[in-house]
């Protein structure tokens, strides 16, 4: 689905104009309020999710969905991304986060999101899954690449994160 420009000011409610914003060209403005309005988006974090190790990547399945894919979920208001990788991690698949690094950002369109994508070593290797996970495997660094959702946003993380270079479809 396309996402349309915004047309009303998510403070007091006036329609929007477009102005011109030097350096940033024709933005939404709302006269009430003399302020611009940028896009809003949602904001999200994926996770390459591995042992002390790094030897194994674990991917999970949801949704009634039989497909691989990486750990993930939205950064909640007010929450810095590296906290929502913790706490996404452990409540979905209860482990605990020892070491986080941000490898690379995606907008990804259909869901209107910024995906931030992190690796995630985790101190123990026994996930204890929430009940949002259908299933869950560790894969050696080969078997995750084989294995991985083909065409999936997750894979494009995965492979840049494997291979040192990201390629977006």
């Amino acid at each position: 689905m396309e996402q349309k420009e915004m047309q009303y000011c998510l403070f007091c409610g006036t329609r929007l104009e477009t102005k011109e914003l030097e350096g940033e060209g024709m933005i939404p403005f709302c006269e009430k309020c003399g302020e611009y309005r940028f896009p809003v988006f949602n904001t999200a974090v994926s996770m390459i999710v591995t042992n002390t190790d790094r030897d194994k990547i674990l991917l999970i399945k949801q949704y009634s969905r039989d497909r691989y894919i990486l750990v993930a979920g939205y950064v909640n208001k007010g929450e810095d991304a590296e906290d929502a990788v913790c706490r996404e991690i452990r409540e979905e698949i209860g482990l605990k986060v020892a070491e986080c690094s941000f490898n690379r950002s995606h907008y990804f369109k259909p869901s209107n999101t910024l995906m931030l994508n992190f690796t995630a070593v985790v101190e123990d290797s026994e996930p204890h899954p929430n009940g949002e996970i259908d299933f869950y495997q560790w894969f050696s660094l080969k078997e995750a690449r084989e294995n991985i959702y083909k065409g999936s946003l997750a894979e494009s993380f995965l492979l840049g994160y494997l291979d040192g270079e990201y390629q977006f479809r």
